[in-house]
């Protein structure tokens, strides 16, 4: 239905076929660059089923680089999978979640039945292949992919017994599960020698590129989160508006669902300046892609969920002929610059005239603005 709707845009339809071509072309490119052992095969077959947005932007890579990213998004992956699965028991989950990290050394481990999708139990049932395709890149990838994954578990294991009260502890989650994944990627970035090695000491934009992408996730996902019995949105926002976090679902249309929902895309929106200081730093073409595409996919869906009722009721995307313009058209900070301060200001022009949040909105979308609107003032090497 998404892809039919483009139909009636030819710009979105033209970025539809630039961007089937594209993939095609970088697809041969790196498989006639060097061909890939059974396992690698395996970890980018899996990448293309658990995640087509992230395999899209992966592949697109340096070799080595690509493997190792690849690599890195499926542990973290598994991981969140074990996370994510509901019916595992807590203790077993806690314990798993804070060792992980360590099977990543141990030769033909894997586990059944675990994961909330068929496509992750699938990855951890294989995992002994990961485990062989991890062990075979460079030590210098190994190490920064193992000091995240433990991090990061450790962070998941001390959040499976908490709830998310305060905005603290939501900033926190977010870092462990996200952030994180951004601080890994700038020391990957550095270990390829593609970027300078500055970048690695860029700690705060690094976690404010994960964490955006992370907020903006728990929006869009209320409902999804919601029947699956995860609870992300926290109190300190929420319960100003209800005394239930499901109560939205009964009156989505609700001028206090509508201002909570506005409230917590307001919470992603303050991480947009330090994402953008980030790409500025990011020298290499290729990687700025990678780093760049989710982020303007970020900030896209949250135009779409803003001020939305339908958040409240099912997952709200974007449509896939949009999301091509957008791949398409992003290739230089020049071009992101140009598209954030294009969609808020779409933000802008949906704000409702309903107090303390829309003031708060207004004053993001402003910061916003002044800042696209300087950058595009100066000169870029």
């Amino acid at each position: 239905m998404s892809t039919l709707k483009s139909i009636y845009r030819p710009n979105e339809l033209t970025a539809l076929l630039k961007l089937k071509l594209g993939a095609t072309f970088s697809q041969k490119e790196q498989q006639d660059a060097q061909d890939y052992n059974e396992d690698i095969n395996y970890c980018f077959e899996t990448l293309d089923k658990v995640s087509r947005s992230f395999a899209a932007v992966i592949r697109q890579l340096p070799h080595e680089l690509g493997v190792s990213i690849c690599l890195f998004y499926l542990i973290l992956r598994a991981l969140d999978s074990i996370e994510d699965d509901m019916s595992l028991p807590k203790e077993e989950k806690i314990k798993l979640l804070r060792t992980f990290y360590e099977k990543n050394y141990q030769d033909g481990w894997t586990i059944t039945g675990v994961g909330d999708k068929q496509e992750y139990r699938e990855l951890l049932k294989n995992y002994d292949k990961v485990i062989r395709a991890f062990q075979s890149i460079d030590s210098k990838f190994q190490n920064v992919i193992t000091e995240i994954c433990q991090k990061m578990g450790a962070g998941m294991a001390d959040y499976a017994n908490a709830e998310i009260i305060s905005i603290n502890d939501y900033n926190s989650y977010c870092h462990y599960v996200a952030g994180l994944v951004g601080v890994g990627l700038s020391k990957i970035f550095v270990a390829s020698n593609l970027e300078d090695e500055t970048l690695q000491f860029e700690e705060t934009l690094s976690n404010a590129m994960g964490v955006f992408l992370q907020k903006t996730n728990i929006v869009r996902d209320y409902k999804e989160d919601l029947v699956e019995s995860r609870t992300f949105w926290p109190k300190e926002i929420w319960g100003q508006y209800s005394t239930t976090l499901n109560h939205f679902t009964t009156d989505p249309k609700g001028q206090k669902s509508i201002s909570c929902l506005n409230h917590m895309v307001n919470d992603a929106l303050h991480h947009v300046i330090d994402c953008l200081e980030y790409l500025k730093k990011i020298k290499n073409e290729r990687v700025f892609k990678f780093c760049a595409i989710p982020q303007v996919m970020a900030i896209a869906t949250l135009r779409e969920v803003y001020n939305n009722p339908k958040v409240f009721l099912r997952n709200v995307k974007i449509r896939k002929g949009f999301a091509a313009r957008l791949i398409v058209n992003t290739n230089s900070i020049k071009d992101v610059i140009h598209i954030f301060s294009d969609i808020v200001l779409a933000i802008e022009r949906n704000i409702p005239d309903d107090g303390a949040i829309s003031k708060e909105t207004l004053r993001l979308i402003e910061q916003i603005k002044n800042y696209c609107n300087t950058e595009t003032l100066k000169p870029y090497a």
